[in-house]
């Protein structure tokens, strides 16, 4: 099926609507902006709004025939049947609290999905200008106008890991796990930067027991699979993709095992 898919031209694309996609969350964020509860009493802002409406278009015209998953259209009970097809998934503003406390920590997420795997994706973090993104089996950076780089996950260091967790979200089952491993180092970061730094090799290891959806996760798991790395769930298996009500299980996001 992904033989089937221009995905060379596809991630060409995406990348550059990630970085559009930015443009216009920064514009809000540069602004007096307001903030408004959703039903599940998460943030959103104007920023995530107009984000996901530029990104849902450029997708539609990229590629019609294939589904829009997206947080806030989610959110207001516009949900696309995917079934076995490729579909996209959308996080137009992931680190929502993160770009209300302005600390910089916020992304801009689009993966492509075929047969239950991100097989494309491109994460853009606007305020600290850093891109990762995906072309076939590579993983790449652009970090503050310099060119792209490839980058690679890499094997943890004898003496433990360094471990990336969630600055808005860690939970008591995190800190259970990180007592169970050799850990040399734990630093706090918002949104899906955390699978980019693993696949840069900054990290080794980002695990997350608590509730996500598939949008949070679908671009930065390319970004980590491209460059080597693996998300899987606690028992071990695959982090998939099209689960009822696109909801991930906890999981753990790895670097290279060296194997």
């Amino acid at each position: 099926m992904t033989a089937d898919l221009p995905l060379a031209a596809f991630a060409i694309a995406v990348r550059q609507i990630v970085l559009d996609a930015g443009d216009r969350i920064m514009e809000v964020y540069r602004s007096d902006f307001a903030v408004q509860a959703k039903a599940d009493r998460s943030p959103v802002t104007a920023a995530d709004e107009a984000a996901e409406a530029y990104i849902i278009g450029e997708l539609e015209r990229l590629s019609p025939q294939l589904p829009v998953v997206a947080e806030e259209s989610v959110a207001k009970g516009r949900i696309p049947s995917v079934g076995s097809r490729p579909f996209w998934l959308v996080d137009p503003l992931d680190g929502t609290k993160e770009f209300v406390s302005r600390n910089g920590e916020f992304t801009v997420n689009v993966g492509l999905v075929v047969a239950g795997k991100p097989v494309l994706g491109a994460v853009y973090a606007p305020a600290v200008n850093r891109l990762f993104w995906t072309a076939g089996d590579v993983a790449w950076a652009e970090e503050g106008g310099a060119p792209k780089r490839k980058v690679t996950a890499r094997v943890p260091a004898a003496d433990g890991m360094v471990v990336v967790a969630s600055r808005s979200h860690r939970d008591p089952d995190t800190d259970e796990y990180l007592a169970g491993i050799p850990v040399k180092s734990i630093t706090s970061a918002g949104s899906s930067l955390k699978f980019c730094l693993v696949a840069a090799g900054e990290a080794d290891l980002y695990p997350r027991f608590g509730t996500t959806n598939e949008w949070d996760t679908a671009a930065g798991h390319a970004v980590l699979s491209a460059a080597g790395g693996r998300v899987v769930t606690r028992d071990g298996a695959d982090l998939g993709y099209a689960k009822p009500a696109f909801k991930n299980p906890g999981f753990i996001a790895k670097g290279a095992s060296g194997r």
